[in-house]
């Protein structure tokens, strides 16, 4: 399958790569930095270009079967757009050239799983350190439900760098409200190239915790 992978030099886009490569799949990679990926495969093409500038990788969109986004950053304390204007620009060209599959990584305590990463998030890391990214990540998942695209979210608990793991939880009822449940990056990883042949959650937002 041919993937648009946005976020392809995060820890979870890496993850991604390596397991898409490793599946079979043909990758065109967004980076803003093509030296960060350091992965060398026939299968594997890199297109320099920022998410905030369509016109960047508008042509590279053009003939993919699905876009998958790790899309993040690091701009935590002070207010914020790039998830939310970066995820337009994509639904934008996506819809321009009739690529339908988008699968999104967000995380769980967003919109309609809120509270769901557990009290230390609800009452603390998420109104104190990442409330606006946060905002902004609820305005990413509200543009991709109201587009007309076969959309999955994928909720994410706590990210951490473990091991792949394939008998991780995953649905609408996946969380605490306590407790903060965590997953690793390669098993998100796996649970979303997952979804390229799934259509369960199709137009749907599961969480994935381990």
């Amino acid at each position: 399958m041919k993937i648009f992978l946005i976020g392809g030099t995060g820890k979870t886009g890496r993850e991604i790569v390596k397991q898409g490569l490793e599946r079979g799949h043909i990758i065109t990679a967004l980076v803003r930095n093509p030296n960060k990926l350091k992965v060398n495969h026939p299968n594997l093409k890199t297109v320099k270009g920022n998410v905030l500038i369509p016109a960047s990788f508008d042509m590279a969109v053009k003939g993919q079967d699905a876009v998958l986004s790790s899309l993040g950053h690091k701009r935590f304390i002070v207010p914020t757009r790039i998830l939310s204007k970066g995820t337009k620009n994509i639904i934008d060209v996506m819809n321009k050239y009739g690529v339908k599959r988008l699968i999104c990584i967000t995380s769980l305590g967003v919109n309609d799983s809120r509270f769901k990463l557990g009290l230390y998030y609800t009452l603390f890391t998420i109104p104190v350190i990442l409330l606006f990214y946060f905002l902004d990540k609820s305005k990413q998942e509200k543009l991709i439900m109201k587009s007309d695209l076969d959309w999955t979210i994928i909720r994410p608990g706590q990210l951490t760098n473990g091991k792949k793991r394939s008998n991780y939880k995953h649905g609408s009822n996946v969380g605490s409200y306590v407790l903060t449940k965590m997953i690793s990056r390669a098993s998100v990883a796996h649970f979303m190239l997952d979804q390229l042949e799934d259509q369960s959650y199709i137009r749907k937002s599961p969480g994935i915790t381990n």
